[in-house]
């Protein structure tokens, strides 16, 4: 049994609660996700200064097409209008942007806009920070198992080592620590292989009030942790 590591190498955060978020305020539900957005750069400026050097963000996942069109439609729309500002304040942060998940069905636009924001930064050497955007784990397993056997390696040669490779995480550690906000208890399909052994920290805070003091109470309640990774 060892004491965690601190401060985590790797955060990933559901973000969860934007709608009852606004809800509870009587406003509209795109209030909330704009108030999510809102608080995307403050936390990610919280625990770069906590020493994190990776983190990954659960933004949008592929079963989130089954909701309203309208929702989707002006979500898609505010990350549209918000990204120019966002990235140019990642990049004076020194901030490494990435993307996992699909691209393809998203408008050509927004598409650009992604891939012209991992590019513009992909030389940062500050926090690495990730959006996972129509993201699945699944389906992350499905075409990393596909593009193993697309490789011709063997079946002898396939153990997690390649597999793993072959993740749109590769270039980037197992998350430590796996926050989930907004009260509910489950992983809803996110980074299902790479969680393997990471510590799960839930929370009743909705997303747009996840501050600066419950960044902290996470941190803490993680570095109580021991991690055993299987052994005594």
């Amino acid at each position: 049994m060892t004491r965690a590591d601190f401060p985590p190498r790797h955060v990933a955060i559901i973000l969860d609660g934007n709608g009852r978020w606004a809800r509870q305020r009587g406003l509209p539900r795109l209030m909330g996700h704009r108030a999510g957005v809102d608080n995307i750069l403050p936390t990610a400026e919280a625990l770069d200064r906590s020493g994190v050097r990776y983190l990954t963000l659960y933004a949008f996942s592929t079963e989130n097409w089954s909701r309203p069109r309208v929702e989707i439609a002006a979500l898609l729309a505010l990350l549209s209008r918000r990204i120019d500002r966002e990235v140019r304040a990642c990049h004076r942060l020194n901030f490494r942007l990435a993307h996992i998940g699909r691209l393809d069905r998203l408008t050509g636009k927004l598409r650009q806009k992604i891939e012209a924001a991992v590019e513009l930064t992909k030389d940062n050497t500050g926090l690495t920070l990730c959006l996972a955007f129509d993201y699945g784990g699944r389906g992350e397993m499905i075409q990393a198992a596909k593009r193993v056997i697309g490789s011709g390696i063997a079946d002898a040669g396939i153990d997690e080592m390649v597999l793993g490779q072959h993740l749109l995480t590769h270039d980037m550690p197992d998350p430590d620590l796996i926050i989930r906000t907004g009260g509910e208890l489950r992983l809803s399909n996110f980074l299902l292989w790479q969680a393997a052994y990471s510590e799960l920290y839930f929370t009743p805070a909705l997303w747009p009030d996840f501050d600066q003091e419950e960044v902290e109470k996470a941190l803490a309640d993680y570095e109580r942790r021991h991690r055993r990774f299987g052994g005594l």
